[in-house]
């Protein structure tokens, strides 16, 4: 627990400064291109390049390339490095090639992920704007390649705050477009030279995330070599290993694709109901999970699969078990905040400039509806981590199916049971109801693998949790019913003293009832920090 509590610390430092400067990022881009028309374009084409990273290599990363570079390096002569350049010399050359075919498709990619008419103004823009930023696809994946070998080698501090590079060089564009652009949200009106601005401006964020990463890289001591043999570089090994996770990632991405087109359709009927409000209330939604999920995921991997290789099932149940425990400490009580202060949390945030407080708060109401997936996505996520350490790439995809089914039939529900102002709101829903049933699923299979995952005592573990929270919860919902009844409706003044008392406060009582009735995973971290503010 130790170890894993110092490692995820780390990370969770950088993850949380890269998460702020992500907060800022989005901020002054509702504020310079609101959630209606243009913001929807943006928000579009930005989706593309991750999506198709997605399908040929982050998922492949985590599941499949993590593990045999850790095999590589226990167990070739020298230690690992050649395979780690003849890895990165495959990625770079496949992902030059792959970017630039992504920009000549720009106009196919854009028709496929909306439900746009070719003839409106808006799939113009988006599709110029995707030819802009597709060219990042290269330097990210070029980035990610290297943070892998970084993770390999307990280096994790490097691709946890190189996101925040990222993010700067992103808010000095975005302000750079705001004070050059009278009214930046007008889709009419906007030049080639404007949208050049936006989504060069964007890629160069990445290309300066993925510097700092291969500078890191060769601090830690690796020395690239381009590195042509390629028939040594195990393709047929990692393709036959991750055929079934880019068959989860295809199924993943066929419920995104579905997203995208229901949440651009019922952006047409009511501006400022589309895609913006659903990626921005996203975002919000993966923060505590970036933050403290995939720090402690990224921590957990790389042992379990030493673990699992040397057959000590037992250490991989309690690093699982330590795991859940850990994220839960933190992710139940910040899950019912959420459904309580989403409203709070988004009108200071995004109800600015071009962005109204209506829409503000709409993209507030998503992030309520999201709030019920935050605990069963964080599990569901570090339950296929169970199965990835054992090389086993094939279950995932199966649960992956039946959970995007699900996804899949209950958002088309929603969507035509539901008004279109309502309709990013049902999507939420779906996300929330198929992830629950998708994580008791995993849950029951990955037992199997290992003897049991130690449900009982991870259940009662939550248990109290959420006993704890309930009081943080009761405080943030008096809080928004007091300001409201004495003050009005949710401007920047009153969700501020909202945030100040029904957050702050409720996680400072949360924080007190938990160590009170001995959460160890509370206490240590309250531990943690009290030992560094006395030093």
């Amino acid at each position: 627990m130790s170890r894993l509590l110092r490692a995820s610390a780390i990370m969770a430092a950088g993850t949380m400064v890269s998460r702020v400067t992500g907060f800022i990022r989005t901020m002054v881009l509702a504020y310079a291109i609101g959630t209606a028309f243009l913001g929807d374009a943006y928000n579009a084409a930005y989706a593309i390049p991750f999506s198709i990273l997605d399908l040929l290599l982050l998922g492949v990363l985590s599941s499949v390339v993590v593990p045999m570079i850790v095999r590589a390096q226990q167990q070739d002569p020298d230690g690992g490095r050649a395979y780690e350049q003849r890895l990165l010399t495959f990625a770079t050359i496949m992902l030059i090639v792959v970017a630039a075919l992504a920009v000549l498709a720009a106009p196919l990619l854009i028709d496929l992920y909306t439900d746009w008419d070719r003839g409106e103004r808006k799939f113009g823009v988006a599709v110029r704007l995707a030819q802009f930023i597709l060219p990042q696809l290269a330097f990210f994946g070029i980035g990610a390649v290297a943070g892998a070998i970084l993770n390999t080698r307990d280096r994790f501090a490097a691709p946890m705050w190189a996101p925040v590079v990222n993010n700067l060089v992103v808010i000095c564009v975005l302000i750079a477009y705001a004070v050059i652009v009278t009214d930046g949200s007008d889709l009419s009106s906007v030049s080639n030279g404007e949208l050049a601005l936006l989504g060069l401006g964007t890629t160069a964020g990445i290309v300066a995330q993925a510097t700092v990463l291969v500078i890191a890289l060769k601090r830690a001591g690796f020395r690239f070599v381009a590195r042509f043999d390629l028939r040594n570089a195990r393709l047929g090994e990692m393709a036959r290993a991750g055929v079934w996770t880019i068959g989860y990632v295809v199924v993943t991405q066929l419920g995104f694709l579905l997203t995208t087109n229901l949440s651009s359709a019922a952006g047409d009927a009511v501006a400022g109901h589309g895609i913006s409000p659903y990626t921005l209330a996203f975002q919000l939604f993966q923060l505590p999970y970036g933050v403290v999920g995939v720090s402690v995921i990224t921590a957990m991997l790389p042992r379990m699969s030493r673990a699992v290789a040397d057959g000590r099932f037992a250490e991989v149940r309690a690093e699982f078990g330590s795991g859940v425990r850990l994220i839960g400490a933190v992710m139940v009580p910040v899950s019912l905040l959420l459904m309580v202060l989403g409203p709070a949390v988004t009108v200071p945030l995004y109800g600015h400039g071009a962005n109204t407080v209506a829409n503000a708060i709409y993209i507030g109401n998503v992030l309520q509806v999201y709030g019920l997936a935050l605990v069963p996505f964080a599990v569901f996520q570090m339950l296929l981590r169970v199965f990835y350490s054992f090389g086993d790439t094939r279950t995932p995809v199966f649960v992956g199916a039946g959970t995007t089914a699900v996804y899949a039939a209950l958002m088309v529900l929603f969507y035509n049971l539901l008004p279109a102002r309502y309709a990013v709101m049902g999507l939420a829903l779906a996300y929330a109801i198929a992830y629950g049933l998708g994580a008791i699923a995993a849950w029951i299979l990955a037992g199997r693998k290992v003897g049991g995952l130690g449900g009982w005592q991870i259940g009662m573990a939550m248990t109290k949790m959420y006993l704890a929270a309930l009081p943080t919860a009761a405080l943030a919902l008096a809080s928004v019913w007091a300001v409201q009844e004495i003050f009005g409706g949710l401007g920047f003044l009153n969700s501020m003293i909202i945030l100040t008392v029904g957050g702050g406060l409720g996680m400072l009582l949360y924080l007190w009832i938990a160590h009170r009735v001995r959460i160890p995973e509370v206490s240590s971290v309250v531990g943690m920090v009290a030992g560094r503010v006395r030093r």
